[in-house]
């Protein structure tokens, strides 16, 4: 199968083509830009369109597009994500099936993450998955009885929103969340909180310098510092860790996964993170969940977008 995909942002989009021989993929070609939002959305598109009419080698067998939601994978339509705004009630599927002619899936971002882990990546072979991005925010993607759980109207697996504390950095709208211990921003909030601690005491962090803002503090700053033998840092992902194992707990406990695979940050600074998480899950989970679970950082790196979007066309 010749697949076209489309990877949608709120910074920037991808148009790539991939080969599916039934076992292995082959990303042949890819073409990005940045997001326009001077224009409407279906100008965005047909500029997208463009861009992959300029790499096909030949008609696409089907198309993939993955985007952040909320948006109805049923109907084909984008239902005006925080990350996109203007893009309201997007028919983005019915756009692409005229131009094209040819079967096309949406799906959100995370969940077609999981499937691309699940089919390409740390997950082949599994039957009860959790995919959860750890960057910006924290979503996941729910693979169950060997296929993709979305839920009544696509939320399932929005497991940012638990709340996890009554106090603490903000996520998902809410202090104390999953995704406000435990993403990118999470981190760069109680990595400025606990570094004004420590300036009451005379004593400046080493991502820490005179005269900053929250702005520029964050995760790869104090990740930096961490790895430096900052104590202060080395806190801050301590703390991420711990909350990190209480969220994982929970998912043990309700999904009994035989596999997380843990995306962006997790992959990058797991030796800061696991232990604190390990300790976490061994005091809080059912013993005999948790046993046969594995935490693995995600297989497919930086390029995950890319496979998620070719994912979803083969899913």
């Amino acid at each position: 199968m010749y697949i076209l995909g489309f990877d949608i942002g709120g910074t920037k989009c991808a148009v790539i083509t991939a080969q599916w021989d039934g076992a292995n993929i082959t990303v042949l070609q890819k073409e990005k830009c940045s997001t326009d939002f001077s224009v409407s959305p279906e100008e965005m598109i047909k500029k997208l369109i463009a861009m992959a009419d300029s790499i096909l080698q030949k008609k696409p067998d089907a198309i993939g597009i993955s985007c952040g939601g909320p948006l109805n994978s049923d109907q084909g339509v984008i239902l005006s994500p925080p990350n996109l705004p203007g893009w309201d009630r997007v028919p983005i599927v019915e756009q692409l099936q005229q131009h094209y002619g040819v079967p096309t899936k949406l799906q959100n971002d995370a969940n077609a993450c999981a499937v691309a882990e699940w089919k390409f990546g740390a997950g082949k072979g599994c039957r009860n998955m959790v995919f959860m991005t750890f960057g910006t925010g924290l979503g996941a993607g729910l693979i169950l009885n060997g296929a993709l759980y979305s839920g009544t109207n696509d939320n399932a697996g929005e497991l940012g929103h638990i709340r996890l504390s009554d106090f603490g950095p903000v996520g998902f709208g809410k202090s104390g969340s999953f995704e406000g211990f435990c993403s990118g921003g999470g981190i760069a909030q109680l990595g400025y909180s606990m570094a004004l601690k420590k300036l009451q005491t005379g004593v400046y962090p080493l991502y820490y310098k005179k005269g900053m803002s929250p702005k520029d503090i964050t995760a790869k700053t104090i990740a930096d510092a961490a790895e430096l033998g900052d104590e202060t840092a080395l806190n801050v992902y301590h703390t991420c860790g711990t909350y990190l194992g209480k969220g994982l707990s929970i998912v043990i406990d309700l999904l009994n996964p035989e596999l997380i695979v843990i995306g962006s940050i997790f992959a990058r600074s797991k030796d800061l993170l696991w232990d604190a998480a390990k300790k976490e899950i061994e005091k809080e989970a059912l013993l005999l969940s948790a046993k046969h679970c594995e935490v693995v950082p995600a297989a497919l790196g930086e390029q995950i977008g890319d496979y998620a979007a070719i994912a979803v066309a083969l899913s």
